[in-house]
């Protein structure tokens, strides 16, 4: 984004005026912009009609009064380019484009020309709803639309405006700052918005609705920038199935990439990834109205057994932590709480005291100071309309909760376990008192675990923030290396290997005898790059007999499988001890993200238990010790019932150079997989190993 199409954003986010041109649709966008409660001047250009919704026509463009600085375009396709450039020339500000009929409907030539007259105004769309400022009331919008704003709140951009317009209509409470509906992304994409939305002071946090992204470093930057000013970024990446990803690229024109790519540059990051338009919501209102905690220790209230039992078991779910109290502490606690009630965390208060805010409050604030919690959550799910008898009690326990917390000064939550269960004035009240209203346990649960994971991420890249992602290089007409070339690549790249000879089966005794007994024998071929399945393999041969009899059955076996992959060259290795555990690890470039390196359980358990973390590249020693003591495989390298315990840094250090290897070859080294990578205590050893380079 240039500097000159960065100021006309701003002007096409807090307009002066507005020009709405075309016609029914038009119509719509001025009654939206009165409903939201512009105060700005708006002009309409129709050369057909004298008014859109009370708002005078002037015939063209050029009889507006000055460039605005924002306009709404709803006219057919055909006319878009030619309006665009008149309104470029006239210095406007910038555009939403509700026009359909460009790239989304595949003339990715008319979405060109559109780019080329746009010059350096800020355009949004084509192919989209458009723009909501709810702090500062401008719309540029052609639906009907809700949401509200206390001030502040959460910035949005969707690439779906029906999603979009969903948003503004939920009945969550959400505070708004902006909601953008992106569309075609043809000028001003996700990334530009993120970057822009991060430097705004009523912007709280900022919401993702992603189908793809067009610029991954430009991504990465403007994410950066949020975490770094303290601004939580929330994302939904759709697409991720094969059915949502045929979807997208006919919806938007967006190419939907891999979804653990997206995840690894979420956590690369520190973008929050949630799976629901629900929890997205949540999530949002939990950080713009709580906050992110400095801690992860967490206070639970609830008037039911069973409110205390339903947060214990999300929360050991998704590994929320609720501190138990000391003995001291309890026996304190004990004596504010009636015989009935137990001492635990989550905590039961029980109905003798339900809505005496007297008795409450110092339960409330004694539990909180015991457990030196940072952020609390109580459970309440308030009566219906028109059953409004018991309501005092909950909003009385609601005051005397709010005031423990803003004593303690941490994070604070009130839940209803239905989401419906709470109304919307008590949802504005909450607000207003700096409480987040949430609805449903799960989603407030998982809304208080990315609070932490934010807070916890953000201090881990402040001190080791990552390398900038790298471009993708080509590597033209890849080919797949034998094994014992692709493991000659990587001895020379510093990889342990088990110890081998390339032979004929003339030579294979002789050369079994030098290696020493038991071997591994299979078979070399440039069509063999999954020897397994085609009988090209074969363990634990004891003695020359076994031997002379393994080459004759594998060369039965290649012969059914594949004639034209029999090959009289074989790898002959020594046995490799067992490991601690066996990985996969796999080096490869992404034509959009780049270099990146996948670890997961490897040998058979590589597709049974799906057990894989990915990271983009470069990472460093520390991202790759995470990522390998993220993995359930990794408990086998801790010291797994008895097992001797692996060096993981020395480990990771390995895999870091390994990694290190491949981002300083991608230009003629196309992908490294090797499975299984035999773990030790202090040594990693490639025992298959799968290499394509760059033909020579």
């Amino acid at each position: 984004m240039t500097p000159a199409q960065r100021a006309n954003l701003e002007r096409l986010l807090k307009p002066r005026h507005i020009a709405f041109i075309g016609g029914r649709d038009a119509t719509i966008a001025v009654r939206e912009a009165r409903r939201r409660g512009f105060e700005g001047q708006m002009w309409a250009v129709n050369p057909k009609r004298a008014d859109l919704d009370g708002v005078a026509c002037v015939p063209t463009l050029a009889d507006l009064p000055e460039a605005p600085d924002a306009a709404y375009l709803a006219i057919p396709a055909s006319g878009v380019t030619g309006a665009l450039r008149e309104l470029e020339q006239m210095s406007a500000g910038g555009v939403v484009c509700f026009s359909a009929g460009f790239k989304e409907a595949g003339d990715e030539q008319a979405e060109q020309r559109l780019i080329e007259a746009t010059g350096d105004m800020a355009l949004i769309g084509p192919n989209c709803y458009g723009l909501i400022n709810y702090v500062d009331n401008a719309a540029l919008w052609s639906f009907e639309h809700g949401g509200w704003s206390p001030g502040y709140g959460a910035a949005i951009i969707t690439q779906s405006g029906m999603f979009s317009s969903d948003i503004t209509m939920s009945a969550r409470a959400l505070p708004m700052a902006y909601m953008v509906s992106a569309g075609n992304q043809a000028v001003l994409g996700i990334e530009e918005f993120l970057d822009v939305f991060a430097e705004d002071p009523a912007v709280r946090a900022i919401g993702l609705h992603i189908e793809g992204l067009r610029d991954i470093a430009a991504f990465e930057a403007a994410a950066l920038k949020a975490l770094d000013r303290g601004v939580p970024v929330v994302a939904l990446k759709t697409g991720s199935s094969a059915i949502g990803a045929a979807l997208t690229v006919s919806h938007t024109g967006s190419l939907s990439g891999s979804n653990e790519l997206y995840q690894a540059l979420f956590d690369r990051t520190g973008v929050i990834s949630v799976t629901s338009p629900a929890q997205l919501l949540e999530t949002l209102k939990y950080l713009c109205v709580a906050g992110a905690p400095k801690g992860a220790r967490i206070a639970g209230f609830t008037c039911s057994g069973g409110g205390a039992t339903m947060l214990a078991d999300h929360a050991e779910k998704i590994g929320l932590n609720f501190p138990g109290f000391g003995p001291d502490h309890a026996a304190e606690l004990a004596k504010l709480l009636p015989d009935i009630a137990t001492v635990s965390n989550p905590l039961d208060y029980t109905t003798p005291i339900w809505g005496h805010a007297d008795k409450t409050y110092p339960v409330f604030s004694a539990a909180i100071g015991a457990l030196q919690a940072d952020l609390t959550v109580l459970v309440q799910d308030y009566p219906a309309p028109g059953l409004d008898a018991s309501k005092i009690y909950y909003e009385n326990d609601a005051a005397a909760f709010g005031q423990a917390v803003r004593e303690h000064a941490i994070p604070a939550a009130i839940c209803a376990t239905l989401p419906e269960n709470l109304d919307h004035d008590t949802r504005l009240h909450l607000v207003d008192q700096g409480i987040a209203p949430m609805q449903g346990i799960h989603e407030t649960l998982n809304a208080m675990g990315h609070a932490i994971w934010w807070s916890q991420t953000r201090s881990r890249i402040a001190q080791d923030k990552p390398a900038d992602v790298l471009p993708s290089l080509a590597v033209p007409q890849p080919i797949v290396l034998s094994e014992d070339a692709g493991k000659d690549w990587l001895v020379r790249n510093g990889v342990c290997v088990p110890k081998g000879r390339v032979c004929a089966p003339a030579e294979a005794a002789d050369c079994a005898q030098q290696i020493g007994y038991p071997v591994a024998l299979k078979m070399m071929s440039a069509r063999l790059p999954h020897k397994t399945e085609a009988g090209a393999v074969a363990l634990d041969i004891a003695d020359a007999a076994a031997l002379e009899a393994a080459i004759h059955a594998m060369q039965g076996a290649v012969k059914a499988y594949d004639a034209a992959a029999l090959s009289d060259r074989f790898l002959i290795e020594s046995m490799s001890p067992p490991p601690l555990a066996e990985l996969i690890v796999t080096l490869r470039s992404d034509p959009q993200f780049g270099p990146s390196l996948v670890l997961g359980s490897g040998g058979v358990l590589t597709e049974l238990i799906g057990d894989v973390v990915t990271l983009l590249l470069p990472a460093s020693r520390g991202d790759i010790l995470r990522a390998l003591t993220s993995l359930r495989a990794a408990r086998l390298l801790q010291g797994f019932r008895g097992r001797a315990q692996a060096d993981m840094g020395q480990i990771a250090g390995a895999l870091h150079d390994l990694s290190a290897a491949f981002v300083e070859a991608r230009c003629t080294v196309a992908e490294i997989e090797i499975n299984p990578m035999f773990v030790y205590a202090d040594r990693i050893v490639a025992v298959d190993a799968l290499v394509q380079t760059a033909r020579p």
